[in-house]
């Protein structure tokens, strides 16, 4: 290879700067004199070639960004004239590279510096491996140049044999950027000089290929999408001619749809709506909207099981099983669910399954607190007479379309929730489980409680007609489960069409049940335990069930297991019990910490509420079920407190009005009681419900208001044990109230022994498990002054001095 020789004598040449240009050896090309600087440069250079033989000699350097580069070219000017548009130019050749050295001074305004050759000599013969790289580059050159059209320079670089002159011949390649140039520039030996420029032509053509590639498939695409669009409407236009001349109809699509319709076991109306549709689809053009719509109306008529159906399962003795295996308690609705089944039975052995166009669905609501298994008893009602489940929720919705489906005309349109329900059970008798009806709100879009009025009427149901499908659909095989917390929240039509069956709670006992039987067994596994490995026996369960949560259903409870077992389990894994290990009730503690509702009567005597005259307990019904209601009263003092009544707590109107009537009726009839209704007259009176936060209304409270202001003014207390409820009248009489079942359940949590109830509503005891009347004292009673002699514990000796006074 060839070295750099310092045989060359130093040279003193004026600098040419190019900015953002590189120009390499054996290159001519033209300068723009009108720039200061490359005339000054070649102006100097005409001044020194005065004294020296030959042509003028310039110093040609790169500079980018302000900098001058390392290398630069000796140049010769040429020739000087003008340029192809008139200006002033100079005809420059370079030469050969120049390594650039220290300022020095000169004739004219141009820089001046000194320099040396730069050897660029390669021994002759090429080695093997230099003659294959020039033979590359040659090859690449060529194949490039001839991409371009550029034949006659071809010849021209098939010409060059010198190495480094070939190097240097790609410095008229428009592709490469300045700073490529630069490094070609600075590469002074002319090997590694080819080897780099063999690789930007190669790396170059590589680009191109991509880029023609690209190009190539882009143009194939746009041809392809053409021809399509051009043999398209050819064709439509041929079978418009076709249609025209023999009145036929062609379509392959069409064709697929009215095969499919013609297969498919429809209804005769829905067979007739489903053809002519398939005809407004042959009739329509490809890019018309209204083809999508109609095919994907299409689609969902023809998911539609319109003539699957399910066998009921008529095993009376085994849906009764399933229905006991499954849940414990609820009585009622197993009770309905076998009465539906051995009628279908009959009806269906006697070939009457269908009468006047309606089968024999059933419409159901189960209405009760929540956590009493209303939504998991849908599954097991489904389980048991063999028919498909799905669930749907409609908690929170406020759109009428929601239930009855969209309009075809609307964008995104779909059918209601019941026809939704229908395509994915399958069949057109499951049992579909509408859940949370009470939460069902209006709003400007519609009232979705309104559009269940059709879906939910065992006489009109039948031809129930879907907005979106327009085609009747018989829903009289259906068994809808409606659940809901609030009674009062469902529209009274609504309610109307729906058979009602109360949820009311569960005893201690049922939930002792449930718990040893469903939700113990549920809990061990998700907390990875084996039933040997971790038991709870059932003195623990019972006291779960009735100190650590007081609830009409057993979500909380289920909630208390589960933590119970994560607690043993995570004191596994720690080391600090062994396995199998008995949960006793005097383990609780231990574990979970102390109980929550701890019951009255098991509390200190002194720290009860009823501890004080003028407190007394009365029942109430939540939305959580029933539930203990104190209510308390007191006397303003005489010299400060103004007379009249007080009332706080969040009451609703009617509560208020029953605690003035509660109030007059004292008043009244006071002197008969033997109570001092002076008081009454000249100090006010206060009443007041605790749990402040939470509004309460209803008239059953008027006993209970009664007997708290009967105990303030007598100073006799409430007895512990009894728990009261009733609307009460001016004259004193004791009027019935609803959810005897519910409040007599709260009683039995809390600890209540004697219960104080209305006369007419002794008939709703029948609907209390016997185990808990078994253990509650329940007087049924007419009047006032009945219950002021049951729950007011006999005087004692200045009884009647220790009146509460309010602050």
């Amino acid at each position: 290879m060839a070295a750099e020789s310092a045989a060359f004598t130093p040279l003193t040449l004026p600098v040419l700067p190019l900015d953002d240009e590189v120009v390499l050896p054996g290159m001519v090309v033209p300068l723009d004199l009108s720039d200061a600087e490359v005339r000054a440069a070649v102006e100097a250079a005409q001044a020194a070639a005065r004294s020296e033989p030959g042509k003028p000699r310039v110093l040609l350097v790169p500079r980018i960004d302000g900098t001058h580069a390392a290398t630069g070219v000796l140049g010769t000017v040429e020739q000087v004239g003008r340029l192809a548009d008139g200006d002033p130019g100079a005809l420059i050749r370079g030469r050969g590279r120049v390594r650039i050295g220290a300022g020095t001074t000169g004739p004219g305004a141009a820089l001046w510096v000194e320099g040396t050759r730069v050897d660029e000599t390669v021994p002759d013969p090429l080695p093997g491996q230099v003659a294959e790289l020039v033979k590359e580059y040659k090859a690449l050159a060529t194949a490039w140049l001839r991409k371009r059209g550029a034949w006659q320079v071809v010849d021209r670089v098939q010409a060059i044999d010198d190495v480094s002159a070939l190097a240097d011949n790609s410095g008229y390649s428009p592709f490469l950027t300045t700073e490529q140039k630069v490094e070609l520039l600075e590469t002074t030996d002319p090997v590694a000089r080819l080897k780099l420029a063999t690789q930007q032509l190669r790396d170059h053509l590589a680009e191109q290929d991509v880029a023609e590639t690209i190009a190539k498939d882009v143009q194939e695409g746009v041809d392809k999408q053409q021809r399509e669009f051009l043999l398209r409407r050819q064709l439509e236009a041929v079978r418009k001619e076709l249609r025209e001349i023999n009145g036929e109809q062609d379509g392959e699509e069409s064709d697929d749809y009215r095969a499919r319709v013609e297969a498919a076991d429809l209804p005769e109306k829905v067979r007739e709506a489903a053809l002519k549709e398939v005809d407004k689809l042959e009739r329509s053009s490809d890019q018309s909207p209204e083809g999508s719509w109609i095919r994907t109306w299409l689609d969902t008529v023809l998911e539609m099981p319109w003539s699957e159906r399910t066998e009921d399962a008529y095993d009376i003795q085994g849906a009764q099983a399933v229905l006991d295996a499954e849940h414990a308690g609820l009585e009622d609705v197993k009770e309905r669910i076998t009465e539906y089944l051995a009628v279908r039975k009959r009806r269906g052995d006697r070939g009457l399954g269908v009468v006047g166009g309606r089968r024999g669905g059933a419409v159901l609501a189960l209405v009760g607190p929540p956590g009493v298994g209303k939504t998991s008893l849908g599954e097991s009602v489904a389980h048991a007479m063999g028919r498909k489940f799905v669930r749907v929720a409609l908690g929170g919705v406020r759109d009428e379309a929601e239930i009855r489906g969209h309009r075809r005309t609307y964008v995104g349109a779909l059918p209601g929730r019941i026809v939704r329900a229908i395509k994915e059970a399958g069949s057109m008798n499951p049992v579909v489980l509408l859940d949370e009806i009470d939460k069902v709100g209006s709003d400007f879009r519609g009232d979705p409680a309104a559009a269940l009025l059709e879906v939910l009427d065992p006489a009109q149901n039948h031809t129930f007609r879907d907005h979106y499908l327009e085609v009747e659909l018989d829903l009289s095989d259906v068994v809808f489960l409606a659940t809901a917390n609030v009674l009062e929240a469902i529209p009274e039509a609504l309610l109307d069409r729906m058979e009602l069956v109360r949820l009311d709670g569960y005893t201690e006992d049922e939930k002792v049940v449930i718990a040893r039987d469903h939700l113990l067994p549920r809990q061990l596994e998700r907390a990875g335990l084996d039933a040997d490995e971790v038991t709870v026996d059932e003195g623990a369960l019972r006291k779960l069930a009735g100190e650590y949560t007081r609830e009409a259903g057993v979500r909380t409870l289920e909630r208390s297991i589960a933590r119970l077992l994560r607690k043993v389990a995570a004191q596994h894994e720690l080391g600090e019990r062994e396995l199998p290990f008995t949960v006793t009730e005097a383990d609780l503690r231990g574990l979970i910490g102390r109980p929550h509702h701890v019951p009255e009567s098991a509390q200190d005597p002194a720290e009860r509420r009823t501890a004080v005259p003028g407190v007394a307990t009365g029942l109430a019904v939540t939305g959580a079920g029933g539930d203990v209601l104190y209510v308390e009263a007191s006397l303003a003092d005489p010299e400060t407190g103004a007379a009249g009544l007080t009332l706080t707590g969040q009451l609703g109107d009617v509560m208020k009005e029953s605690a003035q009537i509660a109030l007059s009726f004292l008043r009244s009839h006071g002197a008969e009681l033997e109570l001092p209704v002076g008081d009454l007259k000249d100090r006010g009176a206060h009443i007041h419900f605790p749990a402040g936060a939470v509004p309460k209304d209803g008239p059953s409270a008027g006993v209970t208001m009664t007997t708290a202001l009967a105990s303030l003014l007598s100073g006799r207390l409430v007895r512990t044990d009894v728990a009261m409820t009733g609307e009460v009248s001016l004259t004193g009489r004791v009027l019935p109230i609803g959810g005897v079942k519910q409040k007599l359940l709260a009683a039995h949590r809390a600890g209540i022994t004697t219960v104080i109830i209305p006369k007419r509503n002794e008939p709703d005891l029948d609907d209390v498990p016997a185990q808990v009347l078994d253990k509650l004292d329940v007087h049924a009673v007419t009047d006032v002054r009945q219950v002021l002699e049951l729950a007011l514990a006999p005087a004692t000796n200045g009884a009647e001095s220790e009146v509460p006074v309010a602050a």
